[in-house]
């Protein structure tokens, strides 16, 4: 796992873009494909530069298909929205090598299951890597993608589970000794705090974000916006310790991803916003803050709840609330939880499959 590797990224957003920098100035070959083509377009004459956390400026390489990009690559990372998963797994799955590792940063809806299942249709394992969360967060203008923030602890597990050991290996020589091994995907399914977080701070500022304007996202995490955010957090801490789980807190997260001490929620915030590191809020209602976070993530930790006997009520009602301010259904738009007849597994095969994955063994028993 030494030495330099070409590592293939799915997706042309700010967070592959500021990865793939990031592997460049580690020493690595990144290679970029977006699903339809138009998010990497521009780098096919002009070069990739990043500006903040991470400054470099490069030719990313281009690959025309999925299958390019498997087949040219040592390791995959996804790095695309949870509601482009499924297609780019679809896309991928019939190329991927027996023993191709791939990266999920981060998944969302129990996705490394979806794709676990259909290498385990072609008799090919992964492994599967899955993160609690992205190595950066970030903006994309143009060909310009200025990283906010590399985070400093990364949450992941392996599927299998058993593999843990050599998939933390190979993340951290691609992108350093960052990594804590959660053991299992369902401790990363409950390790990312972006849904409940994004949705507390998108409920208190929609009219901001559908009049377009310009804010701040860490100065309008007030107190009581804060406490939303703190609420939400307890009812994920008590699911996982319902499992026998540990995970990060969203104190934690906040410390160890923006760089300040830990305090309240809205005062590590306002710390960021008064340092200029505390981003900028969505201009728009057509944000992954709701139409990726609700459906892939607050809906998956709302179903864990009901399995467990731990129910979310704040999770639910902001997915409901969702529903109604953008009168759509929410509820009907996860494609990998409908793939995966999540309702139809059952607790005890969910956590086997979440330590196995779909091998030879378990297929066939699984609806």
């Amino acid at each position: 796992m030494g030495g330099a590797q070409r590592v293939g990224i799915a997706g042309a957003g700010a967070v592959a873009l500021g990865t793939a920098a990031f592997l460049k100035k580690a020493g690595h070959t990144p290679a970029l494909w977006s699903p339809s083509g138009e998010g990497t377009a521009p780098f096919k004459a002009e070069p990739l530069t990043a500006k903040g956390a991470v400054e470099t400026s490069f030719a990313p390489v281009v690959a025309a298909s999925a299958q390019a990009l498997a087949e040219t690559t040592d390791v995959i990372v996804i790095a695309l929205p949870a509601y482009g998963h499924k297609a780019v797994f679809d896309a991928l799955a019939p190329h991927l090598a027996d023993g191709q590792p791939v990266i999920i940063s981060s998944p969302a809806s129990f996705g490394a299951l979806y794709l676990s299942k259909r290498l385990a249709e072609r008799g090919v394992q992964g492994p599967i890597l899955a993160w609690g969360t992205t190595l950066v967060t970030g903006r994309r203008s143009g060909t310009t993608v200025n990283v906010n923030t590399v985070r400093q602890r990364i949450d992941c597990a392996s599927l299998p589970a058993e593999d843990g050991g050599k998939g933390r290996a190979l993340c951290e020589a691609l992108f350093g000794e960052r990594f804590v091994d959660r053991g299992s995907l369902m401790a990363i399914a409950l390790s990312n705090l972006n849904p409940q977080n994004h949705m507390g701070i998108a409920l208190c500022n929609m009219t901001r974000m559908e009049h377009g304007e310009t804010w701040s996202q860490g100065f309008n995490v007030t107190p009581n916006v804060g406490r939303l955010l703190e609420a939400l957090d307890a009812e994920r801490l008590a699911i996982a310790e319902a499992l026998g789980l540990k995970v990060r807190t969203i104190f934690e997260h906040f410390s160890l991803s923006f760089h300040v001490p830990q305090d309240s929620v809205s005062a590590m915030n306002q710390q960021m916003h008064a340092e200029g590191r505390g981003g900028t809020g969505p201009a728009t209602a057509d944000s992954r803050y709701v139409t990726e976070d609700v459906p892939y993530g607050l809906l998956a930790t709302v179903k864990l709840g009901e399995l467990v006997g731990r129910p979310a009520p704040l999770h639910k009602a902001g997915v409901q609330i969702f529903c109604a301010l953008y009168g759509r259904d929410f509820m009907a738009e996860n494609d990998l939880l409908a793939a995966l007849d999540l309702d139809a597994l059952g607790l005890d095969q969910l956590l086997q499959l979440s330590r196995e994955g779909y091998g030879k063994a378990s297929i066939a028993a699984t609806p």
